[in-house]
């Protein structure tokens, strides 16, 4: 980025939130494990400020093994616990649970031949919704993709955390109209 080219302010301050920004944020992502954990991890941001699960988000790749489901769907009672002791992530027992069975829908799905991603793309026809860039905490298609997700027994989904999610993930594009990235996560 130049110096006269501009992003969205909330990524004005922080380095870490400014390089989540320039390089991931609003990036459209069609690997399915990488939908699911960017999932999970907005449902830990859940009540709290993005940056705090940002920073920790490599503790919570390590005690969730990569992010990845087949290994996740197998964690058990000790493996809560092991978390709940871990000081790098946000020790949430409802949360980490809820990641564990999120692993075990996912698993489900893919044993029946569905892909997560082709799933999450379906409700915009696998097209990227474009935002207007003004903060709104959700909209009818979160409230639609969260009752999906719900319906497959997700937790932590909300039509706010799907919102925050779907920008995220690319789904939609809500870079600011200002932001040097907004045509660029168009493409």
């Amino acid at each position: 980025m130049t110096d006269h080219e501009h992003r969205c302010s909330w990524a004005e301050g922080d380095p870490l939130m400014r390089a989540y920004h320039d390089e991931e944020w609003g990036v459209p992502q069609h690997d399915s494990r990488a939908l699911w954990e960017m999932l999970m991890l907005e449902g830990f941001q859940a009540g709290l400020a993005w940056i705090i699960v940002l920073r920790k988000r490599e503790a919570f790749r390590e005690a969730f093994a990569g992010f990845e489901p087949a290994k996740v769907a197998r964690f058990d009672e000790s493996d809560i616990e092991r978390m709940m002791a871990n000081p790098g992530i946000v020790r949430a027992r409802a949360k980490i649970a809820a990641t564990i069975a999120g692993a075990k829908i996912y698993c489900e799905m893919a044993g029946r031949g569905e892909s997560f991603a082709d799933f999450c793309w379906s409700f915009t026809d696998g097209k990227v919704v474009d935002g207007n860039g003004s903060w709104v905490s959700q909209t009818p298609l979160s409230e639609q993709i969260s009752k999906g997700l719900k319906r497959r027994g997700f937790k932590f989904v909300g039509p706010t955390i799907v919102y925050a999610w779907m920008q995220a993930v690319g789904i939609v594009n809500d870079h600011s109209a200002a932001c040097f990235r907004r045509s660029a996560s168009r493409r």
